[in-house]
């Protein structure tokens, strides 16, 4: 009897400007944010500090979900561009 494929988990497509990117932990969803879409102030995981409204910015997320998460998307963070671009 011939082996059958796991099913693949069914993922919503790409926004137009995002994107998948490879790094050391993983595959990430990366979606940019212009300033003018920004109106709320977020902590960037990559340095600490703020990143305030109206200020470019990224929006990253896993792939795959975290074995306790409800969906990937859940897990996602704002982080400054270059802080995205430095991490591993």
């Amino acid at each position: 009897m011939p082996r059958r494929r796991a099913a693949r988990p069914a993922q919503r497509p790409l926004a137009p400007a995002e994107r998948i990117v490879d790094k050391r932990d993983g595959q990430w969803n990366v979606r940019p944010i212009t300033g003018a879409t920004s109106t709320k102030s977020y902590t960037c995981p990559g340095c600490l500090t703020a990143i305030t409204p109206a200020t470019p910015h990224v929006v990253v997320w896993p792939v795959e979900k975290a074995l306790l998460s409800a969906d990937a998307i859940d897990e996602r963070r704002h982080w400054h561009t270059s802080c995205w671009a430095r991490k591993h």
